[in-house]
């Protein structure tokens, strides 16, 4: 890259404007615009979140501090506060939810090499859940959360060899978990874990009916006969059986009428039981549980993405503006995970966030900032994407 660019500009530079454009053109967003068409408005939102401040008057404030640089730094002009906020009001935010989804189609593949760690299966492997934003319900009346609250929910289908947001849905708080099953697009063969909260009989048939498979917690009431035990476990695994069953009770049995399978495992670490139920017959015992286990990336990604993203202050009100700063701050996170993977970086996302928040004003060439050794860090773990210190 040309080091006499800043270093906002060379990683500006890989994002496409050309596909920003065509969300943009898709959706007439940019009807009757004057002062800020949406690429300035992504831009000036990009670059909130990749210098991590906190609201639409701390991004104004600085990029009319650096008035001199804005041409430089691929920003066409500095606007003011209620411009930005009238935008994300006003401007359709399904312009950055398609954006948001084209970057996730050129960051997955750069990370399809990597393994879901103990588990033995050649299936893409994703997990399925959601995290919730507390928010004011005098100020978002529309977000609806339990006891008089205001909150946000995030759902989220992690691909999980490379820890890349593949689906998102927001909604308000009151909408159940379950419901994003409805939405999703289920890949033949592919395995979908979830928590209990997604036990909804009549959904996860309709997974098996997709030819996809699903790995989840039981519900503690659930109502079933064995059909038949497999006896050739090892209890020093872990494992306590793996059963083949079917659900005892009329309604239950109506919406899902087939076999499936349960397996019973303890967890000598939290020193509880697990049941696990899954459709999937070929897998061993041993890695249902694994792969259950490995569902934890998902509340890392949340953590991660909390901490060190401006995602709990939202910078407006409205439902649109809501969306249109999540599905920004999705992108910034697919953005430095491409990053990361085009500079071979042996920097986790968080490093390399740190090092980019710092560096916007900076001319140091992008590869050389880095790509410096990391002697503390194993490669080879999916998890270096975002470990180390919260």
């Amino acid at each position: 890259m040309n080091s006499g660019k800043y270093v906002f500009a060379q990683v500006l530079s890989l994002v496409s404007r050309w596909e920003f454009d065509k969300c943009v053109a898709h959706y007439n967003g940019d009807f009757r615009t004057r002062e800020l068409n949406c690429w300035n408005q992504f831009v000036q939102l990009f670059f909130g979140q990749l210098t991590s401040l906190n609201s639409l008057r701390d991004i104004c404030l600085c990029l009319v501090a650096h008035q001199n640089k804005l041409y430089h730094l691929g920003i066409r002009q500095s606007v003011s506060q209620s411009t930005l906020s009238r935008a994300n009001e006003n401007r359709d935010w399904r312009i950055f939810a398609d954006f948001g989804a084209y970057l996730i189609s050129i960051t997955r593949p750069l990370y399809a090499d990597y393994q879901v760690p103990d588990v033995h299966t050649d299936s893409q492997v994703f997990a399925l859940d959601s995290t919730t934003i507390s928010l004011s319900i005098k100020l978002f009346t529309w977000a609806f959360g339990k006891y008089s609250r205001g909150a946000v929910k995030v759902h989220t289908l992690l691909d999980l060899p490379g820890n890349i947001p593949t689906f998102i849905h927001v909604s308000h708080g009151k909408w159940h978990d379950s419901n994003a099953l409805d939405l999703i697009d289920f890949q033949r063969d592919a395995i979908y874990v979830m928590d209990r909260a997604y036990v909804d009989y009549a959904a996860l048939f309709e997974i098996e009916r997709a030819g996809a498979f699903f790995v989840t917690r039981a519900k503690k009431n659930m109502r079933f006969e064995v059909v038949e035990t497999n006896y050739n476990i090892d209890p020093a695994t872990g494992l306590r059986a793996d059963c083949t069953i079917a659900l005892s009770t009329a309604k239950s049995a109506k919406l899902y009428p087939l076999s499936m399978r349960m397996v019973d495992y303890h967890d000598d670490e939290n020193d509880i039981d697990l049941r696990f139920i899954t459709n999937n017959f070929e897998l061993s015992a041993l890695d249902v549980a694994h792969l259950y286990k490995h569902r934890w990336q998902i509340e890392v990604f949340f953590k991660w993405i909390k901490q060190n993203l401006t995602i709990k202050r939202l910078w407006g009100h409205s439902e649109n503006a809501v969306h249109i700063h999540i599905w920004v701050a999705i992108s910034t996170y697919l953005v430095v995970a491409y990053l990361k993977a085009q500079m071979h970086s042996e920097l986790s996302i968080y490093e390399i966030l740190q090092i980019l928040s710092i560096s916007a004003f900076d001319k140091t060439p992008i590869r050389e900032l880095l790509t410096q050794p990391v002697s503390n860090q194993n490669v080879n773990e999916p998890l270096n994407l975002f470990n180390s210190n919260f």
